[in-house]
């Protein structure tokens, strides 16, 4: 996982989450990531069209987002 999450760093792609909130909701995501560390990402989250940050240990499934064809310049 990191070093798909690094390369969406440095290339700037897209990656489409599913994650496991807090309060046990599941949620599909499509983000740009900005920032890694142990416990957390930073991305831009295309849903909510903000910055959010994610806990790594929730989640369930991350892989690069291919269906898009957009350009992504954030």
């Amino acid at each position: 996982m990191d070093g798909l999450l690094l390369r969406s760093i440095e290339e700037n792609f897209p990656l489409e989450m599913i994650y496991l909130s807090s309060d046990q909701h599941i949620s599909q995501r499509k983000l740009l990531v900005k920032e890694v560390n142990d416990e957390y990402i930073r991305a831009y989250c295309l849903l909510r069209k903000q910055i959010r940050t994610f806990r790594r240990e929730n989640i369930l499934s991350i892989m690069p987002n291919n269906r898009s064809k957009d350009q992504f310049l954030h």
